[in-house]
């Protein structure tokens, strides 16, 4: 039996995960193997559970040298794996009760449009905005970065701007066409997402990707560049649009609030609120809660009001806003999903069960 070579086995496993359109591949000792498929797990038995030398080794295959000082200093690293020059992995490779596990997601090759993906084409909207800040919001895995890269790289064929992304890591790669594009890495290219994003006052960009809003000065310099003439496209670990606004603002200190609401108000273009369900038949589906700031939601959030914003944009279907359980409610009534994981996703279960019975 022919005993395959760490930079052999990864290959394999990676290749399974392409093949089978999975997302996400996990390497853990004492577990087989498992791949995450239309959001489950699944252990791949017919490979061999994982010992600690496995984790290390297949790490080893993979980790620069560099890396490699990272991961013993942090603990933890992030990276991006190259797969044959056909797909890009998000690798994260951290310490766990003194072993190394691994954690790899597929990043498709192929940068997909919005039609592809499912999506409204209206999203495509914002992009025609010359300064502002559009959020996109959702958990972990629910194809926030997929989202913002249909958007980057329909201003890319369109439009003649200079686009910068600052991310960790870099996820999808982009061939420039009309625009002129610039992709920076954290901790490769630049020390961090406050860093880089300091930078582009001074490198005449006109549109900004940032791969997540993660404190209050990275927070602070995205507003003000909104301001200042750039159109900022950032994401956030949040649900929707309210918890969106409170998180930002309560990131400052109390003295500043106020001053942060007015400034928020008047740059925000807008927030998607993003979830994949499980598709009947297989696969996953998105569904959408889409906030666009008008008058009605730029004084509810100055006069820190934020509750009251759903509202609004249950009564702005034809404004182009949408309540995610209107979503929800219209992937039901077309079959795209069970009406039982729709109420998993739901924000107000009662008002769904309303609007699919009214659909009915």
């Amino acid at each position: 039996m022919t005993t395959l070579s760490n930079e052999q086995r990864i290959r394999k496993l990676l290749r399974l995960v392409a093949q089978q359109n999975a997302s996400d591949l996990h390497l853990v000792v004492g577990r087989y193997p498992t791949i995450r498929l239309d959001g489950k797990l699944y252990p791949l038995t017919q490979e061999s559970i994982l010992s600690a030398e496995d984790t290390q080794a297949l790490s080893d295959g993979m980790l620069t040298a560099e890396n490699k000082k990272r991961l013993i200093t942090d603990g933890q690293v992030d990276f991006s794996y190259n797969f044959e020059e056909k797909a890009r992995f998000r690798t994260n490779i951290f310490y766990q009760r003194g072993s190394l596990s691994v954690a790899m997601r597929l990043v498709s090759g192929r940068l997909k449009s919005l039609e592809e993906l499912n999506l409204p084409l209206a999203l495509y909207d914002f992009t025609h905005e010359a300064q502002g800040l559009l959020l996109i919001t959702g958990p972990v895995g629910h194809g926030k970065s997929t989202t913002l890269s249909a958007l980057i790289d329909f201003i890319n064929h369109n439009q003649e701007k200079h686009i910068i992304t600052i991310e960790d890591p870099i996820e999808y790669v982009y061939e420039q066409d009309r625009c002129i594009i610039n992709q920076r890495e954290v901790g490769r290219d630049t020390k961090s997402f406050q860093e880089g994003l300091r930078s582009v006052f001074r490198e005449d960009a006109n549109v900004v990707l940032i791969g997540e809003l993660r404190d209050l000065d990275t927070i602070s310099t995205a507003m003000t560049a909104a301001e200042t003439g750039h159109l900022i496209l950032a994401t956030l670990h949040t649900n929707d649009t309210a918890q969106t606004i409170d998180r930002i603002v309560d990131v400052f200190p109390a003295h500043q609030q106020n001053q942060i609401r007015s400034q928020l108000a008047s740059v925000l273009l807008g927030v998607i609120s993003q979830r994949l369900l499980p598709k009947v038949g297989g696969g996953r589906v998105p569904a959408l809660e889409i906030m666009i700031n008008n008058h009605a939601v730029e004084n509810l959030i100055r006069e820190n009001k934020t509750y009251q914003i759903d509202s609004v944009v249950e009564t702005s279907l034809r404004d182009g806003m949408m309540s995610l359980d209107k979503s929800l409610a219209d992937l039901v009534q077309k079959g795209e999903v069970t009406t039982d994981d729709a109420f998993l996703y739901s924000n107000n279960r009662e008002y769904l069960q309303m609007l699919i019975s009214r659909n009915e």
